[in-house]
């Protein structure tokens, strides 16, 4: 990867604590922590809900992954609507629709088909308000610190959907899947109340985004479909996002064949877990050393080999290993997670400034969805090579994937401007009009 800014704001490196100094940061950072916990536990203990009604493997496979697939398309109809609403009302009314999801699923006894619904509906939203809540981070944290606080955000989701499964687990065994529903409601209420009373009003034209215009929905979908079709016909947007999604979309495909792959080599009860645990546990490790040890320009130019580190050590379950070494390919994959700090930057430079909610929307929910389908196409591949070559698969597609980002030429990557509102970039490849909402 090559550096493109300025040297000397390529090379400040920002810290953690100051990161954290950010109040607005800070709040979001948090709530964004409480609704990944929420997150973990409302899609564990649904899951449990549904499969306890139907006995269904399929359908609770589904119900686990039925809040994916709908981001995308959320964000292509309603992505525009990040950067046109006021940013508060947005995320308060999110993380207040998702509660009262996790408290309509918990407290009325709807056949199946209508819950899934229920859920699927929601996730079309889901995109709207984390692209606002990103877009603020954007805005509020410059240069290197922006970085730093992507990295503060994984680390912290990783932290929080490993306790969220913890928590699921004990909740639903003490309280039975309904109540625990209802623990999770709380939780989303709770950020809720948080961004209302703390997050000051904030108009669209006040953090940089576009205010709304009076073409209704209707307006606010054409608005997003050709939002999202000035982002994606970018190359260097188009190339960013695809280097964002595809290693991650491989690897969570792998990530869900180790429930499988334990039982076909009769793992001891349990071990499925531990394995499992890995992968969250390396990419937590990584984004520390990564985001807290190395600067700017070298981040970048590790993006490759990090990418190649996610996917080389997959490749060794061709070979079916034991538990112990399972688990050391698995922490070492995810300590290449830490590729996506060194796009970040480049990534954001190369946004139009008044289509940053979109972008992040877009990125988000793309990744999310990619992230639900890449299980099941690995799945369908497992039932002819088996678990552990399937999962070598997803290695190698990794691997290949960091080839193909290293033919890259340097010129595709955004120069810097500097900006005086943001602190950070336009890309020199930009867009026929201002605003992506327009």
């Amino acid at each position: 990867m090559t550096p493109t800014a300025e040297p000397a704001q390529v090379n400040h490196r920002a810290t953690y604590r100051k990161v954290l100094a950010e109040p607005r940061f800070r709040l979001l950072f948090s709530a964004r922590a409480v609704s990944i916990t929420a997150d973990a536990l409302r899609i564990t203990t649904f899951s449990v809900l549904v499969f306890s009604a139907t006995g269904s493997p399929l359908l609770s496979a589904v119900a686990f992954g039925i809040g994916f697939i709908p981001q995308l398309f959320g964000s292509l109809l309603l992505g525009s609507l990040a950067d046109r609403l006021p940013p508060r009302a947005l995320i308060t009314g999110g993380y207040a629709l998702t509660g009262a999801t996790a408290l309509l699923l918990a407290l009325v006894r709807m056949p199946v088909a209508a819950s899934l619904g229920v859920v699927a509906l929601v996730a079309l939203a889901t995109p709207v308000f984390h692209g606002t809540s990103s877009r603020l981070v954007a805005q509020s944290l410059e240069g290197d610190a922006y970085v730093l606080g992507r990295s503060l955000n994984n680390i912290a989701g990783a932290g929080a959907q490993l306790f969220g499964l913890a928590l699921g687990g004990t909740a639903v065994a003490a309280l039975g899947p309904r109540r625990a529903l209802v623990v999770s409601a709380v939780l989303y209420l709770g950020c809720a109340l948080a961004i209302r009373i703390r997050l000051p009003r904030l108009q669209p034209g006040e953090f940089g985004g576009t205010p709304g215009s009076d073409g209704g929905d209707s307006g606010a979908v054409r608005a997003s479909l050709q939002g999202a079709g000035l982002l994606l016909r970018g190359r260097t947007v188009r190339r960013l996002m695809l280097a964002q999604w595809l290693p991650v979309a491989f690897v969570a495909g792998a990530e869900g064949l180790i429930v499988a792959y334990a039982g076909e080599r009769h793992f001891a009860p349990g071990w499925y877990a531990v394995l499992m645990g890995c992968l969250p546990v390396g990419m937590l490790v990584g984004d520390l050393l990564v985001g807290r040890l190395l600067r700017p320009p070298t981040r970048e130019r590790l993006v490759v080999p990090l990418i190649a580190l996610a996917g080389l050590p997959l490749i060794g379950f061709a070979a079916e290993p034991g538990v112990g070494v399972s688990s050391c390919l698995l922490l070492l994959s995810g300590l290449g997670y830490a590729y996506g700090l060194g796009l970040q930057r480049p990534f954001l430079d190369a946004l139009p400034q008044d289509g940053q909610g979109q972008a992040f929307g877009l990125l988000g929910s793309g990744s999310m969805t990619l992230q639900g389908v890449g299980p099941v196409c690995l799945g369908s591949v497992a039932a002819g090579v088996g678990t552990g070559g399937a999962i070598a698969l997803a290695g190698g597609a990794a691997v290949l994937t960091a080839g193909w980002i290293l033919t890259w030429h340097p010129s595709t990557f955004p120069v810097p401007v500097p900006n005086s509102s943001t602190g950070s970039a336009n890309g020199t490849e930009h867009y026929a009009c201002s605003s992506p909402a327009q």
